[in-house]
């Protein structure tokens, strides 16, 4: 527990220096608030770039509360995602690269506090980032339009907030197989873009799947998910996280035993 203790602080202390702890979360944020502003100034917008003839008048109908909720979701689907992939991408492989890890593996390593000293910090910043984001967004959607249940609020976060902690598995796992943090940042875009194009285009074949994740987040605004397709998504994502959480531990060790050599 000392060393894991140990290897948790100095995760600790590098997210301050480089200033993870504070930019990511300030990214989410400031997405969480666009999205509701941008809809509320919208006429003002279109009117001012709109070059229309005098006397036009620009009527667009509100969003639903709800609908701005989930168009936050989706920014943080393409922004927030790429945003962590950046940001985690050399946890691993970038101290593989610079030497840390050599430094790390020469002496004896609990390869398992190693890797979950890593996880716990990139998680919680990720937690911290994805929540201030969308209470931010849900304050402006309140101020600007209506309220939305929060009750309904809570259950859409927790629910996206599994598909963050299984974004920041896969990005770890990637950075401590992959030799450097190029290819892991490019081995986790992919999947993670190519297996979301797969369940656009055939998702509708199936209703259990990690990836319908962000979906029922977004039906807890409305009617909620169907339950029993929705706690099997939920368990699986679960064991998924854990999956990657024991293949990163094994690929550290690898990785770390052609280090030594």
């Amino acid at each position: 527990m000392t060393q894991f203790n140990v290897l948790l602080k100095k995760e600790w202390r590098e997210n301050f220096r480089n200033y993870k702890v504070f930019w990511i979360p300030i990214v989410f944020i400031l997405f969480g608030i666009i999205e509701p502003v941008t809809n509320y100034f919208m006429p003002q917008i279109l009117d001012s770039v709109g070059n229309l003839p005098d006397g036009a008048v620009i009527e667009i109908p509100p969003p639903e509360p709800e609908e701005i909720l989930v168009a936050v979701m989706g920014q943080y689907q393409l922004i927030g995602i790429l945003v962590l992939v950046l940001a985690y991408m050399g946890s691993v492989a970038g101290e593989r690269k610079n030497g840390t890890a050599t430094l790390l593996y020469v002496r004896p390593l609990s390869y398992r506090s190693y890797f979950l000293s890593k996880w716990i910090l990139a998680s919680a910043i990720g937690m911290l980032s994805v929540w201030s984001g969308l209470l931010a967004a849900y304050y402006y959607t309140f101020l600007l339009f209506e309220r939305v249940d929060f009750t309904k609020f809570l259950k859409f976060g927790a629910t996206y907030s599994l598909w963050i902690l299984l974004i920041v598995s896969l990005v770890l796992l990637m950075s401590a197989a992959l030799p450097n943090a190029g290819l892991a940042a490019a081995g986790s875009l992919l999947l993670i873009f190519v297996f979301q194009l797969i369940d656009g285009l055939l998702g509708t074949y199936w209703t259990v799947s990690p990836l319908k994740i962000p979906g029922y987040a977004a039906q807890w605004l409305l009617d909620g998910p169907k339950p029993e397709d929705f706690w099997w998504t939920i368990g699986i994502g679960i064991l998924l996280v854990f999956a990657m959480i024991l293949a990163g531990i094994r690929s550290s060790k690898a990785n770390a035993s052609k280090t030594k050599v």
